[in-house]
């Protein structure tokens, strides 16, 4: 397999399908010459899945456990046996709570698999192409890292798949601080800390405007990649967004990370037929001019649109008669309405951290009907 490539294949039969995947791109002689063709017992191999909310795979934001099946099997079955799952779930949500309503404690279970809270890991300070970032324990100890993201929609970077995945193997005060000076460089310079080694992305049903799922579209793929940029690359393109609208891109591919060129991309589909390659259509329309963002986590900010969306739905959010400030940047200020804990000061503030959707969606509701 070479990094210009990304396999892929259709169906659902996804263990199968995955296992049949990773034989094709010859996975296991991947692994042997990059760790310098070490006994496969003496390698040490993490898989990094998205989890980022307790949510079943098939709402569209969390990566489906028959996928991460056929990896072990498939590892197993080549003699690799010293593996672990690693990942940490937005903040705001308990990786334990995604760990057991996405299904990875059963497979725990059944393959003999750790599970590596990473919300719980220790740190180190990493210096990543001249940034310092704290990055969890973990990562040192993997001779070998399958990232193994999920294609999907963000409300505030567009896109999220191979490149952003990593933040899950940073503890919560990182993905804090990652928002306070702007998301795109920290992901880019992350993955100059943090390289997986081989990817596999969830394609099956993720959801084309946010994260945490909610509206899956469904395209039952599989792929395989080596590339990380090229991958996210790709992913602009399936999801009807322009590279240049998604910073982080580019900025990984000008430190070396990989090649966001897709005329070199070489596409080879081993299982199935191509279901559509046609971009996704968005179904949630853009609600930032009603709101004033400032460094606002992804949780918090992620809760705030789909309510809004339903309000803009019943005729209420055209009689809103001021801005809704929501981040980090609002913290220790005032104003007339809010949403999360860092705007506890403002005089109609929704706190929590972060906030349900159902209750910023009645909060404002109230607000909106009695300013009128």
């Amino acid at each position: 397999m070479e990094r210009n490539e990304i396999w892929r294949s259709y169906g659902t039969d996804f263990k199968e399908m995955t296992k049949r995947l990773l034989t094709q791109t010859a996975l296991a002689e991947h692994i042997f010459r990059t760790t310098d063709r070490r006994p496969a017992s003496a390698v040490r191999i993490g898989i990094k899945p998205n989890l980022v909310t307790p949510a079943p795979a098939d709402f569209g934001g969390t990566t489906h456990p028959e996928i991460v099946a056929g990896i072990i099997e498939y590892l197993q079955e080549n003699g690799f046996s010293d593996l672990v799952i690693a990942e940490g779930s937005w903040v705001g949500d308990k990786t334990a709570e995604a760990f057991e309503y996405c299904g990875y404690n059963a497979l725990s279970e059944q393959y003999g698999v750790p599970l590596l809270d990473t919300q719980k890991d220790g740190t180190y300070t990493a210096d990543a192409a001249g940034m310092k970032l704290s990055v969890c324990n973990c990562v040192r100890n993997f001779d070998f890292l399958i990232n193994v993201p999920v294609l999907k929609g963000h409300c505030q970077t567009h896109v999220t798949c191979a490149l952003k995945n990593m933040k899950g193997l940073i503890p919560n005060r990182e993905k804090r601080r990652f928002h306070t000076i702007g998301l795109h460089k920290p992901i880019a310079h992350l993955n100059t800390a943090i390289r997986p080694d081989f990817i596999v992305i969830d394609h099956i049903c993720g959801d084309p405007d946010f994260e945490e799922g909610g509206s899956p579209l469904v395209r039952n793929c599989i792929m395989a990649a080596l590339d990380p940029v090229l991958t996210d690359a790709y992913t602009c393109s399936l999801l009807g967004v322009p590279v240049s609208k998604v910073p982080y891109i580019g900025m990984a591919e000008k430190l070396g990370i990989g090649s966001a060129d897709l005329s070199a991309l070489r596409l080879i589909t081993c299982e199935g037929d191509p279901t559509d390659d046609a971009p996704m259509e968005h179904h949630l329309l853009d609600v930032s001019y009603a709101v004033d963002e400032s460094d606002s986590c992804s949780a918090c900010y992620a809760m705030l649109v789909p309510a809004l969306d339903r309000l803009r739905a019943e005729g209420l959010l055209e009689q809103l008669d001021t801005t809704i400030a929501i981040g980090q940047g609002h913290r220790g200020k005032t104003g007339r309405l809010g949403v999360g804990n860092c705007t506890r000061g403002f005089d109609y503030s929704i706190a929590s951290c972060p906030p349900e959707e159902e209750d910023i969606y009645n909060g404002i509701k109230r607000y909106i009907l009695q300013q009128n």
